[in-house]
């Protein structure tokens, strides 16, 4: 990926609704060579989709938490599992598959304290391979609309540093 295809992913993680047009004129090229280096990143699955920013207060989920989940016994078919049955919950947002002490992350998102209480209850608790779990209440999200590329390491798997 060079600084073009960078700068591509970055004005359409700002704005993924402005024309190639739009695109090309930010960058000073030709809307054809745009819309083939827009293509080829999708094709190459950097770009993956183009996705609103909903509030999720407007879909009725004004509480959110993180829940870290272990299961038992630590084996790939109760890893997969319990990431498909999870993955197909409604209040579930986001499903981390982890190391360490925990194995999942859930983001769940639901009405209120109430609702987030019942799904520890009836969907969390009732599982048998959870051998446990610790939930966080999120009071407030910010998240990095537009990340940037990070350098590449170097050979011995240090970081590169600029020498200017």
């Amino acid at each position: 990926m060079d600084e073009l295809d960078s700068e591509i992913i970055r004005l359409l993680q700002t704005d993924a609704r402005q024309s190639n047009r739009e695109l090309a004129r930010g960058l000073g090229i030709a809307p054809s060579t745009c819309l083939e280096r827009v293509r080829a990143l999708t094709r190459r699955g950097v770009i993956r989709g183009y996705h609103a920013d909903i509030d999720p207060a407007a879909l009725n989920r004004g509480v959110q938490a993180l829940v870290s989940v272990q299961v038992r016994p630590l084996s790939r078919t109760v890893i997969d599992t319990f990431k498909e049955s999870a993955n197909a919950l409604p209040e579930v947002l986001s499903v981390f598959v982890l190391a360490g002490g925990d194995d999942f992350l859930l983001h769940v998102a639901v009405q209120d304290l109430d609702h987030l209480h019942a799904f520890l209850l009836d969907r969390l608790s009732k599982r048998r391979e959870i051998a446990g779990f610790r939930t966080s209440v999120i009071f407030q999200q910010e998240h990095t609309i537009a990340p940037s590329r990070l350098p590449d390491p170097s050979p011995s798997g240090e970081p590169r540093t600029s020498t200017n």
